[in-house]
């Protein structure tokens, strides 16, 4: 195997090793980026290649491991005239974390820890074990009370250990963030580890080969801790530097109204979330973050592309869900967000008319059921 990346501290400047189970800026604590700056190829090059996200091989800091569960190359479906959804929730592990979970996982597998840790609401704990799983590697997830029993069955099912925590979201991810300090330990975070963000951006050069070499004039994208919305930008800046696109799609991003640090943090015109919002309960469980540790990045990545944030009501995603199912389309209410804010009725839907979008449906309606009405 040729010499992986460097991580880096995109704060300080801090430089972590390619080989180091070092999982945060030992500085500042912050999360880190990766040195890493590829040419995507061109699209007539990319006929025969593998029917996964690794047919991306050009850009991905690793290469494809052996334990590849066909991940990526989800449909894309039209909703109305101008929008399509992107069917992620069709993953292996029925949900978009897959393609993070799948970077992660190969590189642990590369650095053989004793064990992997990662915390999570479901989603991205699923998909780490089921990933661990197949290369063999022992893994804990540790998940906030009130995690969806269903994911909780996944998780144990591909052989990890549970481990709940009380507290809620950020609670657990202490927890976990405190036994990757540990020696011989290998933090699996979709929120730290820059790994993930280059597994999540492959949904990007996914719509860009969907689409004939060419992207929507927006991407919606629902935003807890920010891993698709920053990969999603990572693309953009890829295939644009390498000539592949000419212009660059607006970024919208869409948080619940019960937990929006960020789209707050918007409104104010800051470039940081300072100060946390109060966690209250929402059907969106997987994009409730209070605190996200990218924020700066978020904001920014959304503000350069020329996007904006919005918010939506608990009946909106509740509308939302049905709206799908409706067309043949059961999505987990997490992944219905941007549906909400993108149709007619929701935020942002009267701005996108001959606009052509493009929402990502996240996860499955099986991993969390049909939501409740209040």
């Amino acid at each position: 195997m040729s010499a992986l990346p460097d991580r880096y501290c995109p704060t300080d400047g801090t430089r972590i090793p390619s080989a180091s189970l070092t999982w945060c800026c030992p500085a500042c604590r912050g999360p880190l980026d990766l040195d890493h700056h590829p040419t995507p190829a061109p699209l007539k090059s990319l006929t025969n290649r593998p029917g996964s996200l690794w047919r991306y091989a050009e850009c991905l800091p690793l290469p494809r491991p052996d334990f590849t569960l066909g991940e990526g190359r989800t449909p894309l479906v039209p909703l109305t005239g101008d929008v399509s959804a992107k069917l992620d929730f069709l993953m292996p592990t029925l949900s978009f974390k897959d393609r993070g979970a799948v970077l992660l996982t190969a590189l642990a597998a590369h650095l053989r820890p004793d064990l992997v840790v990662a915390d999570s609401s479901g989603n991205a704990g699923t998909s780490v074990a089921a990933y661990c799983a197949r290369a063999g590697l022992p893994c804990a997830v540790y998940v906030p009370d009130g995690t969806s029993p269903k994911k909780l069955e996944q998780i144990r099912a591909h052989g990890a250990r549970v481990e709940p925590v009380t507290g809620g979201r950020e609670a657990a991810a202490r927890a976990a963030r405190a036994a990757a300090d540990g020696d011989g330990v290998f933090y699996a975070s979709h929120v730290f580890n820059p790994y993930f963000l280059h597994g999540t951006k492959t949904y990007v050069h996914e719509l860009w080969e969907d689409l004939g070499g060419r992207l929507p004039d927006v991407i919606v994208v629902p935003v807890g801790n920010g891993t698709l919305l920053l990969g999603a930008a990572l693309a953009v800046a890829e295939l644009h530097s390498a000539g592949l696109i000419d212009r660059r799609p607006a970024l919208h991003a869409v948080q619940a109204a019960a937990v929006a640090p960020l789209a707050r943090a918007w409104q104010q015109g800051a470039d940081d979330v300072t100060e946390p919002v109060a966690v209250a309960p929402t059907l969106a469980e997987g994009i409730a973050i209070p605190a996200p540790p990218r924020a700066r990045q978020i904001l920014r990545a959304v503000r350069e592309s020329g996007g904006a944030f919005h918010t939506v009501t608990e009946d909106q995603i509740r509308h939302a869900q049905l709206d799908l199912a409706s067309q043949g389309l059961y999505v987990e209410s997490t992944g219905v967000a941007c549906w909400a804010a993108t149709r007619e009725s929701g935020p942002l839907g009267a701005t996108l008319a001959g606009r052509s979008a493009v929402v990502p449906l996240c996860g499955a309606g099986l991993k969390s059921g049909l939501a409740a009405q209040g």
